[in-house]
């Protein structure tokens, strides 16, 4: 007998904004979604109408096998704070990083949503009394709350869906192959290739002022924001640029630079909209560039600019 396919959706440290960004899901719209899909939504908390009686029952009952639970996303970080005491952020009286634990370790799948509940995000830093952690990984390193090695029921780590918001795509991408049981492919940050596999970069409409090292020096030019401006579209993987917001557009196609948000250092403590240098060089280069090669190549790339696209590219920044 096939086995419904069921999903349980609890907030944490966070803000809510990845609920948001998914309810922006269109053709077809979030609900359409899980319907195509076969799955019945347990609990959301921006979703459901259950009475808190109502959805303690229910969390007992899949905490005692009474209710099968296919997919557990947790939206937001684990508060461990203060003192590693989890207090921050209780349910029942109790720390709810032990609820987080328990559900964790009855699903078919664990879905990390967002940045925060993949690698910390907001409140992660040792400055924040949040004690914030990832459900697998506190920022770059591997580990998080629930630990290294933790697999679900279908033997998989934690699948992370970064991004501040997340994009809808990433999570339609991710339960389409998994309510099929096809294969999910991951990096080594555990985020699906099929949404993580390119960066920021890639489509950006920019492309040719980067590889001409045409730079903007100010909002609302139209060169490479990378240069000078805090650009992280070259350093970030996700498909905003392939997978438009809204099937509209992306940060860098309306001149506002990539943050970044899909990484793990993310949000990072220093300006967004400033390029850090040496040298006059970006210190953090393109994914798989070698800092020799590439000021030997931006050099020659700045000199080889057509004459067409330099002179409208100057006449525009003397404006």
């Amino acid at each position: 007998m096939q086995v419904k396919k069921t999903l349980f959706w609890l907030q944490s440290g966070g803000c809510s904004g990845d609920t948001l960004s998914i309810l922006n899901m269109d053709d077809p719209d979030l609900f359409s979604q899980f319907q195509s899909m076969g799955i019945d939504v347990l609990w959301h908390p921006s979703l459901s109408i259950l009475s808190p009686k109502e959805q303690d029952q229910q969390i007992d009952d899949i905490l005692n096998d009474r209710v099968h639970m296919s997919y557990f996303c947790l939206e937001g970080n684990v508060a461990t704070g203060p003192d590693g005491t989890g207090m921050f952020d209780t349910y029942r009286g109790k720390p709810k990083k032990e609820l987080i634990q328990a559900l964790a370790e009855k699903a078919d799948y664990v879905i990390a949503i967002g940045t925060c509940a993949t690698f910390g995000g907001i409140g992660s830093y040792e400055i924040d009394d949040m004690g914030g952690v990832g459900l697998q990984f506190h920022h770059n390193n591997q580990g998080g709350y629930l630990g290294a090695d933790f697999r679900s029921v279908k033997n998989y780590p934690v699948i992370n869906l970064s991004g501040c918001p997340i994009h809808p795509k990433a999570l339609e991408l991710t339960l389409n192959l998994i309510v099929r049981d096809l294969p999910l492919e991951l990096d080594e940050l555990n985020r699906p290739k099929i949404y993580y596999g390119i960066s920021v970069h890639n489509g950006c409409t920019r492309n040719v002022s980067h590889e001409y090292k045409l730079e903007d020096t100010k909002f609302g030019e139209d060169g490479c924001l990378f240069f000078n401006l805090g650009c992280k579209g070259p350093t970030t993987r996700a498909s905003c640029n392939k997978y438009l917001w809204n099937e509209q557009s992306s940060k860098t196609r309306a001149g506002v630079p990539c943050f970044g948000c899909t990484r793990p250092d993310f949000p990072m403590p220093k300006p967004f909209f400033e390029t850090e240098k040496i040298a006059g060089t970006p210190i953090e280069l393109p994914e798989g560039v070698d800092r020799a090669q590439y000021l030997a190549y931006k050099d020659l790339a700045a000199a080889a600019a057509p004459e067409g696209l330099r002179k409208l590219h100057n006449e525009k920044h003397k404006k």
